[in-house]
């Protein structure tokens, strides 16, 4: 769901950042081939349920985090070249945190905005519906 063509859905922005993580991590950092159409990642108007990105999401980041977790201290300051950019193994790893701290806040905002409800994310921290320790917060 969009308000118009120079806005991006969430679901949007959810194939954005797969895009950008296998990109940056999969194939920047872990060598892996480069097959990403971050256009197409913008027209997508359907195909996908909120599930099925869910699940999509998580595929990626789990497959980046295991590329990263094979990532040695002497490859932190490896060059490598990812969408044209000259950068360190540490900075690609960067990159992709803050853009995807970026498209999350977008992500939250939008869903806030369609919803109209506090999605809760820091319930414990009101005193409102706070879990004792060692509880799961309602």
């Amino acid at each position: 769901m969009r308000g118009g063509e120079g806005e991006n859905a969430a679901g949007n922005l959810v194939l954005h950042l797969c895009g950008n993580v296998r990109q940056w991590i999969v194939s920047g950092v872990g060598a892996q081939p480069d097959t990403r159409d971050r256009d197409a990642e913008f027209a997508a108007r359907s195909g996908l349920a909120p599930g099925d990105l869910a699940a999509k999401l998580r595929a990626t980041v789990e497959e980046a985090c295991s590329v990263i977790e094979r990532v040695t201290p002497e490859r932190l300051a490896e060059r490598i070249v990812v969408q044209g950019y000259g950068v360190t193994v540490l900075e690609a790893i960067y990159h992709v945190v803050e853009h995807f701290s970026h498209h999350t806040g977008q992500i939250i905002f939008l869903t806030k905005a369609l919803t109209g409800e506090d999605l809760g994310f820091y319930r414990h921290l009101s005193g409102r519906g706070a879990a004792a320790p060692g509880e799961k917060a309602p």
